[in-house]
């Protein structure tokens, strides 16, 4: 049975002397979920580093033509708001975390508490979208090395150094090693590495502006409150939803994390996706008001070629490079998921379904098996290797990433956490009771009447809030992969 013990922090440390109101909110937000035989090691800061750096990628750089569409201030708006339903649903994998081992939560776990026969679908959606992120990192590597060589060395006569597939196996060599890791806070050093790119394209792209070197002639008109109409502005709104995805890992910190209090994993959100926010409007901004509406695609490729123009193209190189190991972690493990599943026959599901009191009182459900060494080795060396033999024959994955992205995105960041906390968190559901039941049987509820008569009817009308709420994120993001879907068929009908 999970138990609730009170961790003591710096901002929040535990006193059993205190007032009963002061210390059952600080044993609250210092609570996590234990599991015997698993110890979280990651700390809060390597957490928020990985999820920033998930969060992170090349998208930032096509934030300035995302504005030249939309306008600054409904740019602003947008970013904002994806920015906040991603982390709501970051939040409800949190709370869907409650209902799982700690150490053992994922996609494929919470699959198994939900939709059992649908887990598969869930875990190749995540695993095709993972794949293809993770091919398009190896593409943007081959195209930008050449001209990084060129920009270093402009009469460099030796053909394999301006050759894509040459970089793309140099690359293989750094590339591997960190691809075979096992756990996701064993990255955080090379993610440290790829926001320092981040920081310097952040910082190349606002000196740009300050500095004014742009020629006037190559300067368009800028919006503020125009835009450059709904087809246009639809057709950036997918580039500025995507740049937030991260949830696919966000299960494994969840993991890996050692303090996994509600405090802390919520602070862990609010760090990774306010950094993102702020940096996608403060790229977007003044990347646009430098080239105004004659912005187009990725910033950098825009500058004159320069010392520091190079610099930048190297820093996106790094930066996909260490952003491809954080998708393989997820990817390897979906296709583990996938390929551990059985169908289950509505009889076999009603024959192994155990009655609701036998539920509330047994042991949490059984926990998926970890990987073996063979296993983990086989999955990665096969995932290693077709990313990169697709990478080496594909020059542009773009069309597919965009319908890719459309259903995949919008599956693990909206569409996922929202159904599975909505059907969890049920009243009528005996996993839901049985995470109340061992949540009194800790006596956390009886400490809400130090709080006033009322707590116990506010926290309840807080869940069906909640529970709402994950709903709506389920609307959503169909309505999000629609909009997408309807956005790809129109351009790729008039191209």
């Amino acid at each position: 049975m999970a138990s609730y013990a009170p961790v003591a922090t710096d901002m929040d440390p535990v006193d059993p002397m205190s007032s009963s109101t002061g210390s059952v909110r600080g044993r609250r937000r210092g609570r996590g979920k234990s599991d015997i035989g698993h110890t979280g090691q990651a700390s809060w800061i390597s957490c928020v580093i990985n999820l920033a750096n998930t969060i992170l990628g090349a998208g930032l750089l096509a934030m300035p033509s995302a504005l030249s569409k939309m306008g600054i201030f409904l740019g602003i708006f947008v970013i904002a708001w994806a920015g906040l339903t991603s982390a709501f649903g970051l939040y409800l994998q949190t709370r869907c975390a409650r209902y799982v081992d700690r150490g053992h939560v994922s996609f494929s776990a919470l699959s198994q508490l939900t939709y059992p026969n649908l887990s598969v679908l869930f875990d190749s959606a995540i695993a095709i979208k993972c794949f293809g992120v993770a091919v398009s990192y190896l593409i943007i590597i081959g195209d930008l090395m050449p001209g990084v060589v060129e920009g270093f060395a402009p009469d460099v006569e030796i053909g394999f150094l301006v050759d894509r597939q040459f970089w793309i196996t140099a690359f293989m060599l750094i590339i591997i090693p960190l691809s075979f890791l096992r756990r996701l806070d064993s990255l955080k050093y090379t993610s440290i590495i790829a926001l320092c790119s981040i920081a310097y394209l952040v910082i190349l792209v606002f000196a740009h502006w300050v500095i004014g070197d742009i020629p006037a002639a190559e300067r368009g008109p800028v919006r503020v409150f125009q835009w450059s109409g709904p087809i246009s502005a639809l057709a950036a709104f997918p580039v500025i939803v995507f740049a937030y995805t991260c949830h696919q890992n966000m299960f494994t910190i969840l993991n890996e994390i050692k303090d996994n209090s509600h405090f802390r994993t919520t602070t862990v959100i609010a760090g990774s996706i306010g950094s993102g926010c702020v940096l996608y409007i403060l790229t977007g901004i003044t990347g646009y008001l430098t080239y105004g509406d004659n912005i187009k695609g990725n910033i950098v490729s825009m500058y004159p070629t320069s010392f520091f123009s190079t610099i930048g193209r190297l820093a996106i190189v790094v930066l996909v490079m260490f952003s491809y190991p954080l998708q393989i972690h997820p990817c390897r493990a979906s296709l583990d998921a996938c390929l551990r599943w059985r169908p289950r026959s509505a009889s076999r599901q009603a024959d192994s379904s155990p009655s609701r009191s036998a539920l509330l009182n047994s042991p949490r459900p059984a926990k998926i098996p970890e990987m073996g060494d063979l296993r983990f080795a086989i999955i990665s060396t096969t995932l290693v290797v077709l990313t990169f033999m697709t990478a080496m024959t594909v020059t542009s994955l773009e069309k597919v990433l965009a319908y890719v992205g459309s259903t995949g995105s919008t599956t693990i960041s909206f569409i996922l956490p929202g159904l599975f906390y909505y059907k969890i968190s049920d009243p009528d559901s005996a996993h839901h009771q049985r995470l109340i039941k061992d949540e009194d049987d800790q006596d956390d509820f009886s400490r809400d009447d130090a709080e006033g008569p009322d707590a116990y009817e506010s926290r309840t009308w807080r869940r069906k809030m909640l529970r709402t709420l994950s709903l709506g994120l389920v609307i959503y993001g169909v309505c999000v992969m629609i909009t997408c879907l309807a956005i790809n068929i129109f351009a790729s009908a008039h191209n």
